[in-house]
């Protein structure tokens, strides 16, 4: 397989990843939550290394404050 269609190939997955996690991020965003807590919680664990703990800090959910009673996904507005 020459270096040129392996690039091509690797693109395309790249692609593909990023399409499926869009659209699973619009039609399950409940799942998607619970996937990046059920990652991110045993990495944020006491006596794990430094960076695995950032990361699991950036892979976790973010706290939406002042979402008022709905959850915050502000479609609403």
């Amino acid at each position: 397989m020459s270096a040129s269609l392996l690039l091509q190939y690797v693109v395309i997955a790249l692609a593909v990843i990023v399409s499926a996690w869009v659209v699973a991020k619009k039609q399950f965003p409940g799942g998607v939550r619970r996937l990046r807590m059920a990652l991110a919680i045993p990495m944020l664990r006491e006596g794990r290394p430094a960076w695995l703990r950032t990361l699991g800090r950036k892979i976790a959910s973010q706290v939406r404050s002042g979402a008022g009673g709905c959850g915050g996904c502000r479609k609403c507005d």
